[in-house]
């Protein structure tokens, strides 16, 4: 005989079931979701955190191969959507027959196509690219303009590509805000914004200026390989105890990497 249920029991079990709560969404451009207003970090702490990026990469560098200015804003141009080690596949070959506007026009937005064809949006990024190599000859004399408007006007050429070639090129302190950079700046708090231009402002802000010229590189860097859209990898976070963000994964220790970073700072600084 089975035995009855009390009360109690029974209203229990018509209770529904807790549901589990949503996974929190990596910020991104499309979708920034709630955006602070302002950083979560004091000036002092912000320097730490830069500290920490330069004492464990000094030199951080592009990932983009390039000879010159002009392959290097074209590889930019080519990487909209698309692996840089896709477009380094892509532009070997293409570098080694075309170096120069007047090589890619000569060469032909057919032959550039076919070059490129394993990037997406090959078709209309060979017709900019050719484009673009016929203004640099017709406005620039052949030379990569050193100035953002002048890039911005360049078939193909947004505010990122410009400040990517103005920072690797010129030696400027810009801030090039791609997919990465601002899920950081939102993540982690430390340069909020609902757009990508408001991104780079706040970051330009916060960023201390002996650190400027390799911030948007230490950043772009570590969202690509450490804090990821879909699962920051914390473990291997060289920050992780300076660190806000409510997606920071909880450990009993802080990390190694951050410890020997710290420590590594520390030894320094006495010295």
């Amino acid at each position: 005989m089975s035995q009855a249920k009390s009360p109690a029991a029974a209203k229990a079990s018509k209770r529904p079931a807790s549901k589990a709560k949503p996974k929190r969404k990596a910020p991104s451009v499309d979708n920034p979701g709630r955006v602070l207003k302002r950083s979560r970090y004091s000036k002092a702490e912000t320097y730490a955190i830069f500290q920490r990026f330069h004492a464990d990469n000094p030199e951080p560098e592009g990932e983009l191969d390039y000879v010159n200015a002009y392959t290097l804003l074209v590889a930019v141009v080519l990487s909209a959507q698309a692996t840089d080690v896709g477009v380094n596949r892509a532009t070997k070959h293409l570098f080694e027959i075309a170096d120069t506007p007047e090589k890619m026009v000569a060469l032909g937005e057919d032959k550039v196509r076919e070059e490129i064809r394993t990037i997406g949006l090959f078709k209309t990024k060979a017709k900019n690219v050719i484009l673009l190599s016929e203004q640099l000859i017709r406005d620039h004399g052949g030379e990569v303009p050193e100035d953002r408007e002048a890039l911005e006007k360049l078939p193909g050429v947004g505010r990122k590509t410009a400040n990517v070639v103005l920072n690797i090129f010129f030696g400027h302190p810009t801030i090039a805000v791609d997919t990465h950079l601002f899920r950081l700046g939102n993540r982690i708090g430390i340069a909020p914004g609902k757009t990508p231009l408001d991104v780079e402002k706040a970051m330009e802000k916060a960023v201390p200026k002996e650190f400027s010229l390799h911030a948007h590189h230490w950043l772009i860097l570590h969202g690509r390989y450490i804090c990821k859209a879909r699962k920051p990898e914390c473990r291997r976070c060289v920050i992780y105890d300076l660190c806000r963000s409510p997606e920071k994964e909880p450990f009993d220790a802080v990390p190694e990497i951050a410890l020997r970073t710290k420590a590594q700072i520390d030894k320094e600084s006495a010295a």
